[in-house]
């Protein structure tokens, strides 16, 4: 984000073969909003920060050099990453929101037996998304109970 606005610690970059259409689905289909968008020659997108609540994602083109990414559809649909969004609320209605803007739908809102319900879809070009909402408050003994395993935590936390 450019100076004078509040810069998130971690942001990820996706690249996209189509990023123009890619930022228009995304702030359509679920909820992102576009900040900044940078043109190199012919218009292509070097550069765009999209905001989502507190968090943020960069979007690029195939032309950004330096960084050897790729869009799931050049990699044969394959993901090395997935993106999470923690919903304050309404999750059912975001994941109509998706479904109707054209997401894949991957996994149906459900509850989790940890204590959040949870839904996950891909974007036209195949990028992994998941969001959640909390469900249930539970500590993390009663999350190790429900879920069968070993939670671990830092010392004191």
């Amino acid at each position: 984000m450019s100076e004078g606005r509040n810069r998130q610690t971690v942001v990820p970059l996706l690249w996209y073969d189509k990023p123009r259409e890619a930022i228009a689905w995304l702030e359509r289909a679920l909820g992102f909003e576009a900040q900044m968008i940078v043109a190199g020659d012919a218009d292509e997108v070097i550069h765009s920060e999209l905001t989502f609540g507190d968090g943020a994602i960069y979007v690029v083109g195939p032309s950004s050099v330096g960084h050897g990414g790729a869009s799931p559809q050049q990699t044969g649909g394959r993901n090395t990453q997935s993106i999470h969004l923690n919903l304050n609320g309404e999750l059912d209605a975001h994941f109509e929101r998706a479904r109707a803007a054209g997401a894949k739908i991957d996994r149906e809102p459900a509850d989790q037996h940890y204590g959040d319900r949870v839904y996950t879809c891909s974007d036209p070009e195949g990028h992994a998304w998941s969001f959640s909402q909390p469900a249930k408050a539970m500590s993390v003994e009663e999350m190790a109970r429900a879920t069968g395993r070993k939670i671990e935590t830092p010392a004191g936390g």
